[in-house]
């Protein structure tokens, strides 16, 4: 639109532009979410290679991996939504997607640990500016009802990102380095953001929420957290967010590493036949709690809070046993229908969160949830899994019959190297050591899932009551 139109009907209840496009949109927004997390997970993906290389600690790896991206990318998260709010959304959008990408590429050619952990800060800057203008424009684009199904096809990117950063970067790693990898799954974003800012148009803000919504009006960032301070929901929802990100993350960023440690698995072994597979489940997972959520939500109205609870409190036993056997193939099986489970919430808790705000406050909300979920969630989740681990190597070092000569330190490089440096069985003794910290530190972590899909179940006494609009 040119400044010299008409400005556009607002709160029609209706859907914005045709069928078709909507779906154009919807597609195009999870693409753009696919390429944000095969940069974000990229590096999990090639953790054991990078830790070997640097001779890192977990709680390294964890300080690269989470809190070194989550930073700055919760830090400025706000500024950008805030920009969201009064400029061209699409715009935003493009110009992030871009500059992720370029530091994605960035990170390939990183010579220390340092210049690695300055480009991560870059990718998380980037990524900054994609979710809270995707969920204003989604809320523009798609009324009440169909929100849920959209919001859930949007963060099918979350677990798609996954799949992708696993089937490519595992087999790029073992064919040349985690190097290459970095640089070819990061250079494509330039032209994916190039093409969406000349493709899609923004929308109205408030155009398809109904008559009977709250008016759109101006809001600082003060006036977004007095609304939100008297929805109950928004602080469940994100406390519970928080916690399962916390939990996602922390599994998310060594589990490639604990399949190569634990059941000597090369890296495409890993990534082929357990990451994607459990990819591609939890986007299943993802896309059916949506799409159920939208059927129920008629009958049930507080389905899209307490179904989401009920799955995470079911995936935590899967997942102990998943990650406690020592088969392989049974590891898999489990493990399939926890990420199922495990990723029924995605959409629920964006769902939630735009939801109980005001269509002038929608991109702040998020990226206010966004700040705490990401600083609690993907900032300390790796951190303390990595603490955790080392902590239970070092114990079980402690317990060896070299515990008067092997430190975590001492035990940290490549297999071959310390077979070399150390001899066979002190070397031994380092690898099993590694290993089953690292699973120990997952099992007790995973139980935090009880505690978040209680909070779910308990959002549902002030739902209702805090919607703008209301699903049904």
């Amino acid at each position: 639109m040119n400044a010299t139109q008409t400005a556009p009907v607002t709160n029609t209840g209706l859907a914005y532009r045709s069928g078709g496009y909507r779906n154009y949109v919807i597609i195009s927004l999870m693409l753009l979410y696919t390429l944000n997390f095969i940069d974000r997970i990229l590096i999990g993906v090639v953790a054991q290679p990078i830790i070997e290389e640097f001779k890192l600690q977990d709680w390294q790896f964890g300080l690269l991996s989470g809190f070194g991206f989550a930073l700055m990318y919760t830090v400025m998260g706000i500024p950008i939504a805030r920009l969201a709010e009064r400029m061209n959304r699409v715009k935003i959008i493009a110009a992030s997607v871009i500059m992720w990408s370029l530091m994605t590429a960035l990170c390939g050619i990183a010579g220390s640990f340092i210049a690695l952990l300055v480009f991560r800060i870059g990718v998380g800057i980037g990524e900054a500016g994609l979710t809270p203008a995707a969920n204003s424009i989604i809320s523009d684009y798609f009324p009440p009802r169909s929100r849920a199904r959209a919001i859930a096809i949007y963060t099918m990117g979350i677990t798609l990102g996954g799949v992708l950063a696993n089937a490519f970067g595992g087999p790029i790693t073992e064919l040349f380095s985690w190097r290459e990898a970095f640089l070819a799954l990061g250079i494509p974003g330039v032209l994916f953001g190039l093409i969406f800012l000349f493709t899609v148009e923004e929308p109205p803000r408030g155009y398809a929420d109904p008559p009977t919504a709250i008016k759109p009006k101006k809001m600082g960032i003060a006036d977004t957290v007095r609304e939100l301070s008297a929805k109950r929901s928004f602080w469940i929802n994100m406390i519970a967010a928080a916690l399962v990100a916390f939990v996602g993350y922390g599994v998310t960023n060594f589990q490639v590493a604990f399949f190569q440690r634990v059941h000597e698995l090369s890296i495409s072994e890993v990534t082929l036949q357990i990451a994607v597979p459990l990819g591609l489940a939890a986007s299943l997972g993802a896309f059916l709690t949506g799409y159920l959520t939208e059927k129920m939500s008629g009958r049930f109205p507080n389905v899209v809070a307490w179904l989401p609870g009920v799955m995470l409190i079911m995936c935590v036993p899967l997942y102990w046993i998943g990650f406690t056997t020592n088969s392989v193939p049974l590891a898999l099986a489990v493990l399939l229908f926890a990420a199922a489970l495990h990723y029924g919430y995605l959409g629920a808790q964006y769902t939630i969160c735009q939801g109980v705000a005001s269509p002038q406050s929608r991109a702040t909300a998020v990226a206010l949830f966004l700040f705490i979920v990401n600083l609690i969630g993907y900032g300390c989740g790796p951190l303390v899994m990595g603490i955790a681990s080392d902590m239970l190597m070092s114990a079980d070092l402690a317990s060896s019959q070299f515990a008067a000569e092997l430190t975590g330190q001492i035990c940290k490089g490549r297999p071959e190297d310390l077979i070399a440096a150390l001899g066979a069985a002190k070397a031994e003794a380092c690898l099993t050591a590694s290993a089953e910290g690292l699973r120990w530190a997952i099992i007790y972590i995973v139980s935090i899932f009880f505690v978040a899909g209680g909070m779910y179940i308990y959002a549902c006494k002030t739902l209702q009551d805090d919607l703008v609009a209301k699903m049904n």
